[in-house]
């Protein structure tokens, strides 16, 4: 990319491209970066009452480099308004998740199952010992299993050790609170 070579990918916007464009950068609502590709695309803009800007001055202007001005440039050219203003969205995520479908479904069994010999209840911690002496994983930590479980709404032990909470008689029903405002017909007369 060159430093001498404004007019390689010259910018020309419309009337309603420089208006969004406008808009983006004056009212702030936006991510600092795409307002500062609007900014590098209204400098460079060969619609300009007073010219376009070379990209050395807009790289001074803004405070950037001279090669991503002509990145920013370029990607408009061949790409259109969006790609230019906005990041390119990543494929893959940074670090893979230890912790999928497969995995996941072990845990759960592991819960719903009977605690190792010696305990009354799964730890987090002796859950991701299990599934890292099981290969499952490599490593876990205590606190990923904490997030998975309570994602799913799983206690690892305790009066009901399964995936869903035991609802089986009356008793373990919610009890309603009663109020003033209250819908139901029985309490309703109750709270006259």
């Amino acid at each position: 990319m060159g430093l001498f070579t404004p007019n390689q990918y010259p910018v020309q916007l419309s009337d309603e491209q420089r208006q969004r464009l406008e808009d983006i950068a004056r009212n702030g609502l936006a991510p600092a970066k795409k307002i500062r590709h609007a900014q590098v695309l209204l400098l460079a803009d060969r619609n300009r009452a007073d010219g376009p800007r070379t990209d050395p001055h807009i790289a001074d202007a803004l405070d950037m480099h001279v090669n991503t001005v002509a990145r920013i440039r370029k990607r408009f050219v061949t790409q259109g308004e969006q790609p230019a203003l906005d990041r390119k969205p990543r494929l893959t995520p940074p670090v893979p998740a230890k912790i999928d479908g497969h995995v996941e479904a072990h845990l759960v069994a592991l819960c719903c199952g009977p605690a190792p010999e010696g305990r009354t209840r799964w730890t987090l911690q002796l859950l991701a010992d299990e599934l890292s002496r099981r290969g499952l994983v490599t490593r876990l930590s205590a606190t990923a299993v904490g997030r998975v479980l309570k994602k799913m709404t799983c206690s690892p032990g305790g009066r009901s050790a399964g995936a869903s909470p035991n609802a089986t008689g009356p008793a373990s029903s919610r009890k309603w609170k009663t109020s003033s405002t209250c819908t139901r017909p029985d309490t309703a007369r109750k709270n006259r």
